[in-house]
C-alpha cells in the first residue's frame, strides 16, 4: 500500500485565528479622530498633571493662559492648537477663571474626576502661597515708587503675552478668512464700542455657530 503524504497546513490548526486590521490597527494608518492614537503615549498621570499646571501657575506673571498654552500644545503635547482654541472658547462660556475651567476640562479628559481636582489644584497651590507673601510686602511696602513702577511693568507684560497668545491662537484656526473677522467684530464692540459683554458673546456665539454649521455641515 502506497500512502500519500498530505501537505502541512501553512499554520497551526489551534483554533486561533488572526484578527484582521482595521483602520485602528494596520500599521501605517491614522485616527479617523485625528491623533486619538497618539493620545495613549502621552497620557499624563495625576502627577504629571499636578506638577504640569504647578509650572504654569508659578511661571505665569501678568496672566497664565499664554503659559497654559504652551505647556499643554507645544512642549507636553496635551493638545493640539485646534483643541485648545475650542476648549477655551467653551471656558470663557462658563462661570470662573477660564485657567481653571480648562484646568478641570483636561484633568478630567485624561484622569477622570482625580484629574479634574488635582490640575486646578496645581495650579492654583503654589500661586496662592506667594500671593499671601506678596499681599503681606505690598501692605508694607506699596506705597513707594519703586514698587509702584514694578507693578506697571509686570502689567504691560501681561498685556503683551495676551496679544501673542491671541495671534498664535488665531494662526491656529482653520477658514481664517470665515472666522477671523468674528475676533476682530469683537474685540470691536467689547473695547471700542463698550457694548455689554454678555450680550456681545451671545451674538457672537449664535453668528459664529451658525457660520461654523453652514461651512463645515456641508463637508
Amino acid at each position: 500500500m502506497v500512502k500519500v503524504c498530505q501537505p502541512m497546513p501553512s499554520r497551526p490548526n489551534s483554533g486561533w485565528k488572526n484578527r484582521p486590521e482595521t483602520p485602528l490597527t494596520a500599521p501605517g494608518k491614522k485616527h479617523p479622530w485625528g491623533a486619538a492614537i497618539d493620545e495613549a503615549k502621552i497620557r499624563p498621570d495625576l502627577r504629571a498633571l499636578f506638577l504640569g499646571f504647578s509650572s504654569v501657575g508659578l511661571s505665569g506673571f501678568g496672566g497664565v493662559l499664554p503659559f497654559a498654552r504652551r505647556m499643554l500644545v507645544e512642549e507636553k503635547r496635551w493638545m493640539t492648537a485646534e483643541e485648545f482654541n475650542a476648549q477655551l472658547g467653551l471656558c470663557q462660556f462658563l462661570p470662573g477663571p477660564n485657567v481653571v475651567n480648562l484646568a478641570v476640562v483636561v484633568g478630567k479628559r485624561y484622569r477622570g474626576l482625580a484629574g479634574a481636582i488635582a490640575a486646578p489644584v496645581g495650579l492654583l497651590a503654589g500661586p496662592f502661597v506667594i500671593v499671601l507673601l506678596l499681599a503681606m510686602l505690598y501692605d508694607r511696602y506699596g506705597n513707594l515708587p519703586l514698587a509702584l513702577s514694578m507693578l506697571r511693568g509686570i502689567a504691560a507684560v501681561g498685556c503683551g503675552l495676551l496679544f501673542a497668545m491671541a495671534w498664535r491662537m488665531g494662526m491656529a484656526l482653520k477658514h481664517k478668512a470665515v472666522f477671523l473677522p468674528f475676533t476682530v467684530l469683537t474685540a470691536a464692540t467689547i473695547a471700542g464700542l463698550r457694548w455689554p459683554m454678555p450680550a456681545v458673546m451671545i451674538a457672537g456665539l449664535l453668528l459664529s455657530g451658525g457660520v461654523a454649521w453652514w461651512k463645515l455641515g456641508r463637508k
